[in-house]
Order: structure tokens, then sequence, then C-alpha cells
């Protein structure tokens, strides 16, 4: 019975570990989702594609979403979302950060590609 305890506990916890997403990369995922933000509210005069709008607040979805299956608490999510959005909130597109952000997206999140697109097909 302790032997099954212990593998039962070494793998919840191994699970934990694995399930987290590193500073890092919770870090670039907040500026990413700051960056995307910027992107849907262009302001006037800046040109791009619609369908970047879309992939844009998809992508913000999905960084979301995913924050909160690896249990980032929902509050600490926004609050860092909402800083990235103040710092990015009012900048011109940058295609570069914004091609950073969706290689980010689709190397990090598992089917991250997958999810985005998705998700555009929803926002409708």
């Amino acid at each position: 019975m302790k032997k099954i305890i212990i593998l039962i506990s070494t793998l919840f916890f191994a699970t934990s570990a694995y399930a987290e997403m590193s500073d890092s990369d919770k870090n670039r995922a907040w500026e990413c989702s700051g960056i995307y933000m910027a992107n849907y509210f262009l302001p006037s005069g800046e040109t791009f594609e619609y369908s970047m709008k879309e992939k844009s607040m998809a992508s913000v979805k999905v960084l979301k979403a995913y924050a909160l299956e690896v249990g980032i608490p929902e509050k600490e999510w926004d609050e860092g979302v909402n800083k990235a959005v103040d710092k990015h909130y009012g900048s011109k597109f940058d295609e570069s950060k914004t091609n950073a952000c969706h290689d980010f997206v689709n190397s990090t999140i598992p089917n991250g590609e997958d999810r985005v697109k998705k998700v555009v097909q929803t926002l409708y």
C-alpha cells in the first residue's frame, strides 16, 4: 500500500511540474498578448490585413486558455496581460514582432497553430 501511495504521489508531482509554464514563457505570453491586443486596436491610418486582427484576437484567447489549463490563476494572468496591453496599446503594427509571437504560440502551446485556426473560425 505504501508503494502505491508513493507511486501516485510521484506521478502527481511529476505531472504538475510538467504542466506549468516557465516564468520566461509566461512573460513572453503576456508580451505577445499585449502585442496582439495592440494589433486589434490599431490607431487609424495603420495598414493591415483584416485576417491579422482575427488571428491576433484568436491567439490572445488561445494563450489565456492554455495558461488556465496549466494552472496559472486567472487573476494573475489577467494582471500580466493588462500590464502588457498598457505597454503596447496605441503602438504601430510591427510585423516582425507579430510573427515572432505567432512562432512562440506555435512552438509553446501544443497544437497552437490548429487551436488558433479553430478559434478564428468561431469569431463570427
